[in-house]
């Protein structure tokens, strides 16, 4: 079968910050690339080095455990000289910067990876490339991946009781995390209830635009239908919060199923503890992808490519062998 993370070198991950930094300010980047540990364990060793409170660190984007990753953390307040000398055991640093803000969750434009599959027959390989050929016209779903929800899908029972709870009872970065995975799995639950293409909108639908970025309801299928075959526009689905446009008619019906499923009521009726703010978000269900570079040599496939923020290469390796695959010791089989 078919084999991801082999070994940490098998999973590259690079970080793509939004924008370019300022050059000066009072919070020094150091660009930390790690390998079998998670930013969380960065994160607590920058706590003991530099003796600042957790809160006061920033970093834009969460990596995986097993796995190469580079990225940005932000740290105020800290000596360029000191930064380039920092030793840490959890990774190494890469590159210094300054900037005039801390680094916040999101904050990213994306992550190129270089992801190797290993013990891929060349019947596989051959149909694995038209897959991908499909899905550069159409589309990748953008489903949240398994690391999502924590060992078992743990993280989504923790969540649902936090928004059922009358006030919050952890510390406020893990509370929203938890909140965050519950919110992904109704995304996901939607689009895996959705009887439609990738590329296809009905009556109801937001739709994202994807040139302005502006959320609309579909209303004229005559209209709207070509531009999403077009990939100018793609349905979105729920990060649920009081703010989120919704939906109408069979959309909205689905949703609140999907909401059903999790074991939540209706978005009105869910009143986080305070210190969660539940504001929401539309996301869409497919992203585009630009190219990929997909190579098979000695049983194995090499992919490059890049995606947005929020989205996960490990999706990718699931469209491309719909039979499954298996992941490194610490992870279970994967299946559709």
């Amino acid at each position: 079968m078919p084999r991801i993370r082999s070994q940490p070198d098998d999973f590259i991950v690079d970080e793509i910050p939004e924008g370019t930094f300022a050059g000066e300010g009072d919070h020094t980047l150091l660009l930390v690339e790690k390998r079998l540990c998670t930013t969380d364990d960065v994160l607590r060793e920058l706590v003991r080095v530099t003796g600042l409170p957790a809160r006061d660190i920033g970093y834009a984007g969460r990596k995986d455990r097993n796995a190469v990753t580079r990225q940005w953390f932000s740290v105020p307040l800290l000596d360029l000289k000191t930064a380039r000398e920092l030793s840490l055991v959890t990774g190494r640093i890469l590159a210094v910067d300054r900037h005039t803000q801390k680094l916040r969750t999101g904050q990213l434009r994306g992550n190129r990876f270089e992801v190797v599959v290993r013990e891929v027959a060349q019947s596989e390989a051959r149909r694995a490339q038209e897959i991908l050929d499909q899905l550069l016209e159409k589309g990748l779903a953008n489903r949240f991946g398994p690391q999502r929800f924590g060992r078992d899908g743990g993280n989504i029972e923790k969540g649902v009781a936090i928004l059922r709870a009358d006030h919050l009872r952890i510390e406020r970065r893990t509370a929203w995390l938890l909140v965050s995975a519950v919110q992904s799995a109704v995304f996901n639950e939607v689009l895996a209830r959705r009887p439609f293409p990738l590329d296809q909108v009905i009556l109801g639908d937001v739709a994202l635009d994807h040139r302005t970025g502006d959320l609309f309801h579909i209303k004229d299928l005559d209209h709207d239908q070509p531009r999403a075959a077009n990939f100018e526009i793609s349905a979105t689905g729920p990060l649920f919060g009081t703010k989120m446009k919704r939906p109408t008619g069979a959309v909205a019906t689905l949703e609140s199923a999907a909401l059903a499923s999790i074991g939540l009521p209706e978005i009105e009726h869910i009143t986080p503890p305070r210190g969660i703010k539940l504001f929401g978000q539309r996301r869409p269900l497919r992203i585009k992808l630009d190219s990929v570079d997909f190579q098979w040599r000695d049983g194995a496939v090499y992919l490059r490519f890049q995606l947005p923020a929020g989205s996960f290469a490990t999706t990718l390796v699931e469209e491309l062998f719909p039979n499954g695959y298996e992941e490194g010791p610490r992870y279970a089989t994967m299946r559709r």
